[in-house]
């Protein structure tokens, strides 16, 4: 009897050997195209790393603003070609670092942002006109836009010079991650007005970052990663056509930003049939005619989800082949995870390390001589084919239920994940599914491992400093900013500008989150079963 072939991720068959025969019918003008051509299968520039390798990034924030920006400088001088800024719990949410829900929270998983102050510590001493700089921020990014764009402006940086991305994806909030405030209507509105503001505003500015990363890391599997993500971003597209915008105005500046897994060649595949989907989606439905609002760029982090805390250094050789599924697949930039992750933020060495992989990848080796290294491949074509039409059921299903929106109101996307998460994890447990260090090649004794911790006195420091800014402003400048912006959320102004106002007053992360939810009130999320 015939052992049953291995399978990917997302369920499909891997043959032993794949042949010519494999592609027969195969219409390599239609499905490949040229690099730099739709619909953009094999990337996205036609030199892609031949002219200059991907942007190194490194994703960064702890404790308080001081110490993040310290260990910014610690990174550009090591050759970070991009900050990509993490902020704690409490800033995510929308809530000041002294409000008693962020108890115990601030400065863990991120840098504490209270206010504009915060953010010219955070950023001071660093050039701004001259770094591109990444947010991951979603239910208030607007709020972190405008708070960066006030200290380049302090800086004498005009906002056109400005370069970076703001995630800004709240639909995969109310899927995956859980750090949203408002309901998905306001929520898709104040989308659309970032759009707006920065197509007028800040133009070199990528306003959204669709993002796949989380629902991956929460469980799903590559087709879904793609299906689910991309689903969201056709729903932000019709939110900004239906208010009002021409898709060529503010397609060429959407991104997205996915997992890369250990899986190397169901990576590369997934990579490559994402370009090919959102390429046809904005095309064909929408009718994009600038190629540039057909293209599907994208950042990727090395998957978080596989590290592991035991024997953390193995995390290095997972960290290496993630990476290089990432540069084969054709990212705009990557990120790589530090080994120690697992256990806590990593170190100074450890995030070194990080970047010194891709530097290697980049420097070392040859994979940028040449341009998509794996077109023609029997095994990645095919592979790209297959996970195409699975990510395409998918998508019709959501379409099926009303769209994105619609679909996680009725928890489908959420329900989904769960499921796959559950069944990977029943394998580990069970053993058919390997994973070095934990069940199977143990040691009989872990290596101790002293791990960077953040001093919890930072709660009462940010405290102190909200204290002395609540004093210390003009409080009749900041109430009438504040009532401004409650009236343009009543209406359908846009609300960045009265909101920029109120940042500039002086007012605070939480005081603008907290005038917006007594407008459009707060989500609370469905179980679908």
């Amino acid at each position: 009897m015939a052992a049953e072939p291995r399978r990917t991720e997302s369920g499909l068959p891997i043959e032993p050997v794949y042949g010519p025969e494999t592609l027969a019918g195969f219409d390599a003008a239609s499905r490949l195209g040229t690099p730099g051509q739709y619909p953009f299968t094999r990337g996205v520039y036609p030199t892609m790393y031949t002219g200059k390798p991907w942007t190194m990034r490194q994703y960064a924030g702890f404790g308080t603003a001081a110490e993040s920006n310290a260990r910014y400088k610690q990174l550009i001088a090591n050759g970070t070609m991009g900050l990509s800024v993490a902020f704690d719990l409490p800033t995510q949410m929308g809530y000041d670092s002294d409000a008693a829900i962020s108890s115990g929270e601030v400065g863990k998983v991120g840098v504490a942002v209270d206010s504009v102050e915060d953010m010219s510590v955070l950023f001071g001493g660093i050039p701004l006109g001259e770094v591109s700089t990444s947010m991951t921020i979603n239910a208030p990014g607007s709020l972190l836009l405008l708070l960066y764009q006030l200290v380049g402006e302090a800086q004498g940086v005009p906002s056109n010079k400005l370069t970076g991305t703001i995630q800004n994806d709240v639909l995969k909030e109310y899927i995956a991650r859980g750090t949203y405030i408002f309901p998905p209507k306001p929520s898709l509105r104040l989308i659309a007005d970032v759009f707006q503001y920065c197509r007028a505003e800040i133009p070199k500015w990528n306003t959204i970052s669709i993002s796949g990363y989380h629902m991956a890391e929460a469980g799903a599997n590559p087709a879904q990663e793609i299906a689910f993500t991309l689903a969201n971003g056709i729903e932000y597209v019709r939110t900004a056509v239906a208010a009002g915008m021409d898709v060529d105005d503010f397609a060429p500046r959407l991104s997205f930003f996915f997992v890369s897994r250990t899986t190397l060649l169901e990576e590369v595949a997934k990579f490559r049939a994402a370009r090919r989907i959102w390429a046809r989606v904005m095309k064909e439905e929408f009718g994009a005619k600038n190629p540039k609002s057909q293209m599907l760029r994208f950042h990727t982090q090395t998957a978080g989800v596989q590290l592991t805390a035991q024997q953390p250094e193995v995390n290095l050789v997972r960290v290496s082949v993630q990476a290089l599924a990432a540069v084969f697949g054709g990212t705009q930039s990557l990120h790589t995870n530090s080994f120690d992750e697992a256990i806590a933020l990593p170190t100074e060495k450890s995030a070194r390390l990080a970047l010194r992989t891709q530097q290697v990848l980049a420097f070392e080796t040859d994979i940028t001589a040449t341009v998509d290294p794996f077109a023609g491949s029997y095994v990645v074509e095919a592979m790209t084919d297959e996970l195409e039409d699975a990510a395409l059921e998918l998508m019709a299903k959501i379409e099926d239920m009303g769209g994105a929106v619609a679909a996680i109101e009725q928890g489908y996307q959420k329900s989904e994940i769960e499921r796959t998460a559950y069944r990977i994890q029943q394998e580990q447990d069970s053993g058919t599914r390997t994973v070095v260090g934990v069940n199977r090649f143990q040691l009989a004794e872990e290596e101790p491992y002293e791990p960077l911790r953040v001093d919890p006195a930072i709660e009462a420091q940010q405290a102190e400093r909200l204290k002395r800014l609540r004093s210390d402003r003009d409080s009749s400048a900041v109430d009438r900013a504040l009532t401004s912006l409650r009236k343009s959320a009543e209406g359908t102004d846009n609300v960045l500008y009265p909101m920029k106002e109120a940042l500039a007053a002086r007012a605070t992360v939480g005081e603008v989150c907290d005038a917006l939810r007594g407008v459009w009130g707060t989500y609370t999320p469905v179980d679908r079963f």
